[in-house]
């Protein structure tokens, strides 16, 4: 039973999830709209944690072929015949989220329910079905889906179109692709082998460092703004201390590009959204 659970964890990416559902709830502390009661706040959680969890099942259902050839995801449960790809997945996985849009509608808005639904497709159909092979954007347009779910917790205050929840989507779409990037230099030859064209097998690894680099510098500067639209000196610490991280990880890539810096980078990126995150909540929490 516990076997199981475990691989459930695993095959639905469910330590993704939570990210992305304190994306959500960042979206929510940023937003000068309406105040959500708890109930609320709750249930939009669940349904964003549970919306990712299936694309990441998808994902994994999808792409058992793929990962058979890459080193890191060989021994994904689908890949080892752990859990078989049959229909009941098929099943479970349309109806899981059916049932999280159909929630996040009803007790917040049917914006809020839209916005976890295009996140959930963005990943699991955008990403994963029609670009992951075709083109080294895959993860440039892959990197909505947590953009969506930022503007899911806006548009539950009703807040869509606030400067700070528009801000911090965007720092979403900037932060994807260099948290991506990274790994996929440190795993260029898995990714070569199984043919995806993530931009660090494609092209030099000045060009792709240097990629890297600017999405960092960007997004950082991106970030701080919310400061200038209601955000406080929580906010900022958080977005300045994670964004410092994160910048001079991929100053270090640049410089001496090496697989263990690679990982290093991947690893300060967490730490930067981790931050930058946990600032936005704190900061609505003890100081709205």
């Amino acid at each position: 039973m516990l076997k199981t659970i475990k691989l459930i964890y695993q095959t639905a990416k469910i330590r993704l999830g939570f990210l992305i559902m304190a994306c959500t709830l960042a979206g929510i502390a940023v937003s000068p709209g309406n105040e959500l009661s708890f109930w609320q706040v709750l249930v939009l959680s669940l349904a964003v944690l549970v919306s990712s969890s299936v694309s990441g099942a998808f994902n994994q259902f999808y792409e058992r072929d793929l990962d058979a050839h890459m080193k890191r995801t060989r021994g994904r449960a689908f890949v080892t015949g752990e859990f078989s790809a049959n229909w009941y997945w098929l099943t479970a996985i349309p109806v899981l989220l059916i049932v999280s849009v159909v929630a996040a509608a009803l007790v917040t808005n049917v914006a809020a329910a839209i916005y976890i639904f295009l996140g959930a497709f963005t990943y699991g159909i955008v990403y994963t079905v029609w670009l992951k092979k075709r083109t080294w954007m895959n993860i440039v347009i892959g990197g909505l889906s947590g953009s969506f779910a930022v503007m899911a917790g806006a548009a539950a205050t009703e807040a869509t179109l606030a400067p700070a929840p528009l801000i911090l989507a965007m720092v979403l779409f900037l932060w994807t692709p260099p948290h991506f990037w990274a790994l996929a230099f440190a795993c260029k030859e898995d990714y070569a082998a199984a043919g995806v064209p993530m931009l660090p097998v494609i092209v030099s690894e000045t060009l792709s460092t240097g990629t890297i680099l600017t999405h960092a510098i960007l997004l950082v500067v991106l970030s701080l703004l919310p400061v200038w639209y209601g955000m406080s000196w929580i906010y900022f610490i958080g977005a300045l201390s994670g964004g410092g991280i994160f910048v001079y990880a991929c100053i270090r890539l640049y410089l001496e590009p090496s697989v263990p810096q690679a990982w290093r980078t991947f690893a300060a990126s967490i730490v930067q959204l981790g931050l930058l995150l946990v600032a936005a909540m704190l900061d609505h929490v003890l100081l709205a």
